[in-house]
């Protein structure tokens, strides 16, 4: 079982709530290895206000909040059953499980946050071996040579044609490789 992305709808206006519960519950209920991060799709605009610059943050889908998981019974039940927590999106109701998102869709929302996908502190690291999932090197798998988190780029070591060869690929068309 692999860890993915899923929408958790919450009572609109509780989402740092939720965000603060659902961790609390994650490291009271041992359940660090199934639920990893929790995070509330928000990015800052300025507002001009009477001649006056005001940095706001605003949510990207109030009442919504994404959470990085492993999506086993346990964990489930554990979200599921969160003070705040009024179901997943994705999911058919009556115990089914939900769908998770899309590794596009997760970049799209996290990068306008200035957030990898990836946790580029424990994942994704020099050395690592990736699997690349979009763009003219689809299917092939490299092993990272350099990051550049800020841009969200790699650069990979692959194989080509017998020879090592260096791509530059961006984060979002990868993923980390299972062995």
């Amino acid at each position: 079982m692999e860890k993915q992305w899923y929408v958790v709808n919450t009572y609109s206006g509780h989402e740092s709530k939720v965000k603060e519960k659902l961790e609390m519950r994650a490291e009271s209920m041992d359940m660090k290895d199934y639920i990893y991060r929790v995070v509330i799709p928000e990015q800052k605009e300025v507002e001009v206000k009477d001649g006056v610059q005001k940095e706001k943050i605003k949510k990207m889908f109030p009442g919504y909040v994404l959470i990085e998981m492993v999506m086993s019974d346990e964990a489930w039940y554990v979200v599921r059953n969160t003070p705040g927590v009024t179901g997943f999106i994705g999911s058919s109701g009556k115990g089914a499980k939900p769908t998770p998102l899309q590794p596009y869709e997760v970049d799209n929302i996290l990068n306008n946050m200035g957030i990898s996908r990836f946790d580029v502190d424990n994942e994704l690291e020099v050395g690592a071996k990736v699997k690349i999932i979009a763009g003219p090197f689809t299917g092939m798998y490299g092993v990272v040579d350099s990051l550049d988190v800020p841009n969200q780029k790699l650069l990979l070591n692959v194989d080509l044609f017998g020879q090592e060869t260096s791509v530059e690929v961006e984060m979002s068309q990868i993923e980390i490789a299972i062995d």
